[in-house]
């Protein structure tokens, strides 16, 4: 039997391929979820990265939305906010794909296939308003991870957001409960895993906001699924520093039996739980969010 979903506190089931207004609890078509997204003007979409399936999915979607509403700027958390004049000069067709890669350093960056992201980019290039960075540099995170925000140099710290909200409990607990399930042989302390969390989320959501302050128009953005549930993460984070109608879409793996937390997003897609073979993935379950913090220096070339 295929594993099914329920939506706490609603009856009925729901299997793989549905999509779900979980404000209703009820499912909706693809072509229904585009219309829903209307009025927003910001868009998560969570993925699992390893996930070839998802990264099928982000590409319909953005496609959709295009079509139905014109460009739109796309960020990534895939780049960090020191390649934005690399994605400039691409977007403007300045350089080539091959200098594009080499310049932003996709074989020691961001560590997963670029054929999961090119048909992204390229609707970017081709139909989009503008390409985003939105990360902080990986080695900023995979430092404030061993050693905490306090060992960032002056010139390290301004990469980070001014702004780190540390006391949101819920979050704190359920990357908790993250931190407590996976090995961690790099990461000691949680409070310093905790605060690169933070740091990481807080310059998402400062990139974003600071962008939608300076330019009109729509914006997808695409990270791993563990920044936007229940919003605690980055799109919480954006409204604190800008009033904006946003919605989350969390591409969820159904690998089993699952329960889903009506706060978790606005909508869930269901996929499969399949993975990309021979590649070290640092989201090999729904709610693992922290891995790259450690593995960064373990990025191979595809």
């Amino acid at each position: 039997m295929p594993p099914l979903a329920s939506i706490e506190g609603i009856p009925g089931h729901f299997r793989e391929g549905r999509i779900i207004d979980l404000d209703r609890g009820t499912s909706v078509s693809f072509e229904q979820l585009i219309d829903q997204l209307q009025s927003k003007s910001v868009i998560f979409v969570g993925e699992v990265h390893d996930n070839p399936e998802h990264h099928l999915m982000e590409v319909q979607i953005l496609q959709a939305l295009m079509a139905r509403y014109g460009p739109f700027t796309v960020a990534m958390e895939v780049f960090d906010r020191s390649r934005q004049p690399v994605l400039d000069r691409y977007m403007e067709n300045e350089i080539t794909e091959t200098a594009f890669l080499r310049d932003v350093d996709w074989d020691n960056g961001w560590g997963f296939p670029y054929y999961f992201y090119r048909p992204i980019i390229l609707l970017a290039k081709e139909r989009g308003k503008a390409l985003l960075g939105i990360n902080l540099p990986h080695n900023t995170a995979r430092k404030v991870a061993r050693s905490g925000l306090g060992s960032l140099t002056p010139e390290e710290r301004q990469d980070v957001a001014a702004e780190i909200n540390l006391n949101n409990e819920m979050h704190r607990n359920y990357l908790k409960e993250v931190f407590k399930e996976h090995s961690h042989p790099q990461i000691k302390n949680f409070d310093y895993f905790y605060q690169a969390q933070c740091a990481w989320e807080e310059t998402m959501a400062e990139n974003i906001a600071r962008y939608l302050r300076d330019n009109a128009g729509k914006m997808v953005v695409f990270t791993g699924n563990g920044h936007i549930l229940n919003r605690f993460g980055v799109p919480d984070r954006v409204l604190g520093r800008i009033e904006v109608d946003m919605a989350t879409i969390v591409l969820y793996p159904l690998t089993d039996r699952s329960i889903i937390n009506k706060n978790m997003a606005d909508y869930v897609w269901l996929t499969s739980g399949c993975r990309s073979q021979g590649h070290r993935s640092h989201n090999t379950e729904f709610r693992r969010t922290g891995d790259r913090l450690q593995n960064e220096n373990s990025t191979r070339k595809d």
